[in-house]
């Protein structure tokens, strides 16, 4: 347990950022979700128009750091290359 001002202070941080993090995390997992589950359906529109609303919640996750910024891009790009490919 923290047993001075400053590790007090740093406990409270790392426990507002963990929230942050995770809310953020969850953010970025569930937009992608959605376009997942729209190509599984195999409606294109709705699996674009998911991707054009997830694209800006990756990019956030990337420059929150809950997410590499390469691993952010591959997700775009690897998803948008599975809505392409749809017939």
């Amino acid at each position: 347990m923290a047993s001075h001002k400053s590790a007090e202070k740093r406990a409270r941080q790392t426990k507002r950022r963990t929230a942050v993090n995770g809310a953020r995390r969850s953010r970025v997992r569930g937009s992608i979700k959605k376009v997942e589950e729209a190509i599984a359906a195999g409606d294109k529109k709705a699996a674009a128009a998911a991707l054009r609303a997830a694209q800006p919640e990756i990019q956030r996750g990337a420059a929150g750091h809950v997410i590499a910024k390469n691993a952010a891009a591959r997700r775009v790009s690897r998803l948008n290359a599975r809505i392409k490919a749809m017939a």
